[in-house]
């Protein structure tokens, strides 16, 4: 569950405000027009719960049965850089033949969102 502090000033639910500060997170770049609106949602939940909640190497894994496509998000001991706690993880996509594996590192603003480097 999200915290209700990621809803914005524009009346954004918490929901859309973490999908939008992930920018579309580590996969949605490396997958290319593979994910649906909806597998792009799962995906970025699971994004979120990892690097917000999840302990060192447990994956969150997400399903959209429509589609046939899953994954599975695993993040990193935290760090900090500056005053943001940073962690790097990893994302895997299957479903479509070969696994897609995309690595990056997301830092947390001092609103409570994670958004990836680039």
């Amino acid at each position: 569950m999200l915290p209700a502090s990621l809803s914005s000033e524009r009346g954004q639910t918490a929901e859309n405000a973490f999908l939008t500060a992930l920018n579309g997170g580590i996969i949605a770049p490396v997958a290319g027009n593979t994910l649906s609106e909806r597998d792009l949602r799962k995906a970025l939940e699971a994004e979120y719960n990892a690097l917000e909640a999840a302990p060192v190497g447990q994956s969150v894994a997400w399903t959209n049965e429509r589609s046939g496509l899953s994954g599975e998000v695993a993040a990193a001991q935290a760090y900090q850089v500056g005053s943001q706690n940073c962690r790097q993880y990893t994302h895997t996509l299957r479903g479509n033949g070969q696994p897609i594996v995309a690595r990056g590192t997301a830092c947390r603003s001092a609103e409570g969102t994670w958004t990836p480097l680039t």
